[in-house]
């Protein structure tokens, strides 16, 4: 065998190994850039008092897929949850929402499928929390209103003043009429009366039974000397 043709046969050789290699190679990092049933993830969430199921999908190969979210009863049936949604995953994940107002406990299942690679569901099945987005408000009984200050206690009586209770009362014959200034004036000195002709007329009489007397007294004194 020649020089050339053992060259050849380790060139096909190195070229084979080398072939292999990066078929290898090529294989395994599409089986890891391949979209996989546990890149995807579901949570129940709350915006405000609204429920929601969000589905997120971290595929980093971009696959398109399908998501579907199904209600479960109790008794096995299946309810659908709107309408299936489209994502196209990232690295960083891409999420889509699905409003539902669910309750607590309740168990939903989430379906992927893409292309031909994924046709599966989350698993587990999602179960909500054990607390509703919206609890139950209990009416409070409103509050008597307090009466005020002004309806509860009596209004107090005001003390009468020391001019007001030193006042003497109104006398009860305002309504004769008041005497004149003048006629009052005239009956505390005796004027525009009859006492002055009285005491003129008595004045008199006293000294008339005077002069009786006393001639009456020389008459009998005459009369016994004699």
């Amino acid at each position: 065998m020649s020089i050339s043709r053992r060259s050849a046969r380790r060139s096909v050789r190195i070229l084979g190994v080398a072939s292999a290699t990066v078929a290898l190679a090529l294989g395994v990092t599409n089986t890891a850039l391949a979209c996989n049933i546990r890149e995807f993830s579901a949570e129940a969430t709350c915006v405000g008092d609204k429920g929601q199921i969000v589905v997120t999908d971290e595929d980093s190969s971009g696959t398109p897929a399908v998501i579907t979210v199904f209600l479960k009863s109790p008794a096995g049936v299946e309810t659908p949850v709107g309408q299936p949604q489209n994502v196209k995953g990232s690295k960083e994940g891409t999420t889509v929402t699905f409003d539902e107002d669910w309750k607590p406990n309740a168990t939903y299942r989430i379906h992927v499928k893409a292309g031909n690679i994924v046709d599966e569901d989350i698993k587990p099945d999602l179960t909500t929390s054990s607390t509703a987005c919206k609890t139950e408000e209990t009416p409070t009984p409103s509050a008597t209103p307090s009466p005020s200050e002004s309806e509860s206690a009596p209004a107090e009586t005001p003390a009468p003043s020391a001019s007001e209770s030193s006042t003497a009362p109104a006398d009860t014959s305002s309504n004769a009429p008041s005497p004149a200034a003048g006629d009052s004036n005239l009956a505390e000195t005796g004027a525009n009366s009859n006492t002055g002709l009285i005491a003129g007329i008595a004045a008199a009489l006293v000294v008339v039974g005077g002069g009786a007397v006393f001639f009456g007294m020389r008459r009998r004194g005459a009369n016994s000397s004699r």
